[in-house]
């Protein structure tokens, strides 16, 4: 008998964890407590499981409740799952989850969707093997870099472009030198442009404090988006469907699969100027028409400039920065 014969007969066994993730510092922080999940291992393994009333709510409202079982403990308690764009929360009791269990940096969750309930494990003997901090006397001198952070894959992430911080190093740290003006505008506005140095090219760049990148949908403009002849500008269908349908109505998307195009207030952010536009669906990608020729003429739009677009508070929100 061929050697190859005993390999031939080992049985396939299905991985029962498909969701495997180390725990990051933002995961373990207690102040602001939420597990960040990538958004295709969710949809993949979670969402598509879900009842149909469940993945409505969470389309409609950006967020969903189930039940959720620690198989390490048999303890079950109600969560939530939160909707950010290109990832998602889990958040309810996860801070309780991280006292309870004293998880730290390194360790690794398992997650799984299994008879309606979200399941997770962390296993005390699943730990990312970390060097130890050798402690070393030195001077007691004031740390010119009080936030500190280990970039993790969303962070350098091209497609959504964000760095999130912890709320508490930034309120101590960098909120606490602003003027109340200042912050008062950030508590109501919810993100401030400021100033930002590279300290290593000593490049200064403007940046939006923000909890999310404020501008999801951004494109290059074509020809055909700057032709006052037949004037429409041309959005990815799968950009517009994650960061504009989504936070649409049922009866609004409906009518835009049955009707083909909906009118929608839209805003230039750069003038203030509300206008009347529709957005009409061509199937791989979407069309923004009416008073798109009006913006081209007066905007002097050309070929290579970037428009920035969003959804907010039920209009759609556009700027072509100069």
């Amino acid at each position: 008998m061929k050697r190859t014969a005993y390999y031939n007969a080992v049985p396939q066994v299905q991985d029962q964890w498909p969701i495997k993730k180390a725990l990051t510092f933002s995961d373990v922080d207690i102040t602001h407590p939420f597990l960040t999940l990538s958004r295709q291992q969710v949809e993949t393994h979670i969402v598509v499981y879900m009842t149909p009333q469940q993945q409505e709510h969470l389309r409609a409202e950006g967020q969903v409740g189930f039940n959720a079982q620690d198989d390490d403990t048999g303890e079950m308690s109600v969560m939530k799952l939160k909707w950010r764009g290109s990832y998602y929360n889990l958040i309810g009791k996860w801070g309780k989850v991280v006292r309870s269990k004293g998880l730290e940096v390194g360790q690794e969750i398992k997650l799984r969707w299994f008879n309606g309930c979200l399941h997770f494990s962390v296993p005390q003997q699943q730990i990312v093997a970390v060097p130890p901090i050798r402690m070393v006397a030195a001077p007691l001198v004031q740390d010119h870099w009080p936030i500190r952070k280990v970039l993790t894959s969303s962070d350098v992430d091209p497609n959504h472009p964000f760095l999130p911080l912890p709320r508490k190093s930034v309120e101590e740290n960098i909120l606490v030198h602003w003027v109340p003006q200042e912050r008062e505008r950030l508590r109501k506005e919810e993100q401030v442009s400021i100033n930002a140095r590279d300290y290593d090219t000593e490049e200064r760049y403007v940046a939006a404090a923000s909890g999310h990148d404020n501008w999801p949908i951004k494109k290059a403009l074509t020809l055909s988006d700057v032709d006052t002849n037949h004037p429409f500008l041309t959005l990815p269908g799968k950009a517009v469907e994650d960061h504009i349908l989504f936070y649409w109505t049922h009866q609004a998307r409906e009518q835009l699969r049955n009707e083909h195009q909906v009118g929608i207030n839209a805003r230039d952010d750069d003038t203030g100027d509300l206008l009347v536009m529709k957005l009409k669906w061509r199937g791989s990608y979407y069309n923004l028409i009416g008073k798109w020729g009006k913006i081209i003429r007066e905007k002097r739009l050309q070929v290579g400039r970037e428009i920035r677009v969003r959804w907010e508070n039920g209009c759609l929100i556009f700027s072509v920065p100069q």
